[in-house]
């Protein structure tokens, strides 16, 4: 019986192992992004993507679904993010900065980047997932509505509410 129980986590061992590498290999790189526009640097977003993984490791064997394991990543990136954000007493501030062509190039696009992120983290947070989610992960609304544990038409009304208020804040019409 021990004999019996012993393969069986060996076995589960070795599909966690397999099946979370693959999905590391596949979408750790846009988790990463996910966590860097949530929480606004490198390292963290880095530590809140890899508690992540290893959270899905963990409880790799009792997942219910496990063709739902990337939208629980997605899930455990915006728990951890607003778990960082909690504890954090200095407000948000943008140090990722995108590759450049020209000295021209690099102000005006790190000045309109700066500011639509500034903008981006004045939103209610459920406002700022749902745009990020939408418009910076290319997730589709039922994909959204999965990750953040609304409805689809929440996600809708939230992602509308978003642009609106960025629209005001960035001094355009949004429209």
């Amino acid at each position: 019986m021990v004999r019996i129980e012993r393969a069986a986590e060996a076995d589960t061992s070795a599909d966690a192992d397999s099946a979370v590498t693959d999905l590391y290999r596949g979408h750790a790189l846009g988790l990463m992004r996910l966590a860097l526009l949530m929480v606004g640097d490198r390292p963290t977003a880095e530590d809140v993507v890899q508690e992540a993984f290893a959270g899905l490791y963990r409880r790799w064997g009792g997942l219910r679904d496990r063709d739902k394991a990337l939208t629980y990543l997605r899930s455990a990136v915006l728990n951890g993010s607003r778990k960082v954000l909690r504890r954090r007493r200095l407000p948000f501030r943008v140090q990722h900065q995108p590759p450049v062509w020209s000295a021209e190039t690099a102000a005006m696009v790190g000045e309109d980047r700066r500011e639509v992120l500034a903008a981006l983290h004045r939103l209610p947070a459920r406002q700022r997932e749902a745009l990020v989610l939408r418009y910076f992960a290319n997730l589709t609304e039922e994909e959204i509505a999965a990750a953040m544990g609304i409805s689809r038409g929440t996600v809708k009304s939230t992602a509308s509410r978003g642009i609106a208020a960025l629209g005001r804040m960035l001094g355009e019409d949004a429209g």
